[in-house]
């Protein structure tokens, strides 16, 4: 999904990965069919400003019509608010499904537990590309050891704070998550009408860094047999110092417990907050903001001192349906709109960060803000577990009840996390 406007909150994902507990469907079962000519049909996502993706996705079509005679592609821009819906519909109705689909790359797992995509291992480890696909966006794509897309773009985030603040205070950038939280409630001691530091009670791919950076885990394990580790010391410590940046000292629990990812970048955008956690895709909207021209982007700090925090890998994928009756011509044509010539259109019209590790390179090279994405990337990023249960999880708001119950004093770190790890473990289990 663009991540400009979905990625969060990585969460507006919530009702879109709802379809990712589906029950399995009857009719998904792959064609015997596999049709050289004829109509293809694909369903992208619409982007708040469209034109520019469809001049990328334009000029792939004539391309790929031009190499097979007889065929056309039908597009079609689908909602994001509606697609959970659309593709679930798909997924029963093949004779109305398209052949190729953009999608967030965590429905992976549920969108194949639900029996729609099509593995496409064989065709994606023979194409010459495939090699340069950065590991973690490859990742998003395979479940159980088979891939079944290809990475489209990849979306992280990083360290966003007011240049004009800092130099005002005479603080140096953080280079540790302790230099970071002490800065935070640095500023807002002096600067009582600004948060630090804008988190969010409901921002989870925002307080992720914090846990994975004190080697805690989501879930341990491997597809079809994940725990949940939230309870753990090292994820509670994570948990602890996250939770431990909401409260008038930084940003008061009574405005923020209820913020999500979007919110801490608006608060950021508008000139209310010093610092926020946003993304590669959340650059347009600081550049409309107050704070233009008054801001830079590090990576977010790591617990050692020079560090990065390991940030949360979102993104989007293009995979086959597994109804398709021209296989062939769909794979090559997922090839296409996912190539290194398209992500590197995609890059200059949208900002879409590329999957492939040169690209990103030479687009770091040509748009200096994206730099410290790349370095994010570069250090390491996570996923979230490679199970169709992620999107119960997600849903069911589990990781942002946690840390409202801790904010609020209503539990602390080790129930709240306990209990968490209680909810995970009943969505993996019904998961099967």
């Amino acid at each position: 999904m663009n991540l400009s406007v979905r990625l969060v909150g990585f969460t507006a994902l919530a009702a879109a990965l709802a379809t990712a507990c589906a029950p399995q469907t009857s009719g998904t079962s792959s064609s015997a069919k596999d049709d050289k000519s004829g109509t293809l049909r694909v369903w992208l996502f619409q982007e708040v400003d469209n034109r520019p993706k469809q001049q990328v996705v334009d000029a792939v079509l004539a391309g790929f019509e031009k190499a097979h005679q007889d065929t056309e592609v039908s597009v079609e821009y689908i909602p994001v608010e509606t697609r959970a819906q659309r593709i679930k519909a798909a997924f029963n109705d093949p004779k109305s499904a398209p052949d190729v689909i953009e999608y967030g790359n965590t429905d992976t797992a549920g969108y194949v537990r639900d029996g729609g995509l099509l593995d496409v291992t064989r065709e994606f480890d023979a194409w010459s590309e495939a090699a340069d696909t950065d590991p973690t966006a490859r990742r998003s794509v395979t479940v159980d050891g088979r891939v079944y897309g290809a990475p489209y773009f990849v979306g992280v985030r990083a360290l966003y704070y007011r240049t004009d603040v800092f130099e005002e205070l005479g603080l140096a950038v953080p280079t540790s998550r302790a230099e970071l939280i002490s800065t935070a409630k640095r500023i807002r001691a002096a600067k009582p009408h600004l948060y630090g530091l804008a988190v969010g009670g409901a921002y989870t791919y925002g307080a992720l860094p914090f846990l994975w950076a004190d080697g805690g885990e989501l879930a341990i394990g491997e597809e079809g047999s994940y725990a949940s580790a939230l309870d753990s010391p090292a994820a509670r410590k994570g948990i602890k110092a996250y939770t431990s940046l909401f409260g008038d000292d930084n940003c008061p629990a009574a405005k923020c417990a209820g913020m999500n990812g979007n919110d801490t970048v608006t608060a950021f955008a508008s000139g209310k907050a010093a610092m926020a956690i946003g993304g590669d895709f959340s650059h347009a909207a600081v550049e409309a903001g107050k704070v233009r021209g008054k801001y830079a982007v590090v990576p977010l700090p790591g617990v050692k001192p020079g560090s990065i925090a390991p940030a949360f890998a979102g993104g989007n994928n293009i995979g086959v349906l597994k109804s398709t009756s021209h296989r062939t011509l769909a794979v090559d044509l997922m090839k296409r709109l996912a190539s290194k010539k398209t992500q590197g259109e995609l890059f200059d019209a949208m900002g879409f960060l590329p999957t492939f590790t040169d690209v990103r390179r030479q687009a770091a090279a040509k748009e200096p803000f994206v730099k410290p994405f790349v370095d994010t990337l570069a250090a390491g990023t996570r996923f979230v577990p490679a199970s169709p249960a992620w999107a119960q999880i997600d849903s069911s708001l589990v990781l942002p009840t946690m840390f409202q119950e801790i904010v609020s004093g209503k539990k602390d770190v080790a129930a709240a996390s306990e209990d968490a790890a209680r909810k995970m473990n009943d969505a993996f289990g019904a998961a099967g």
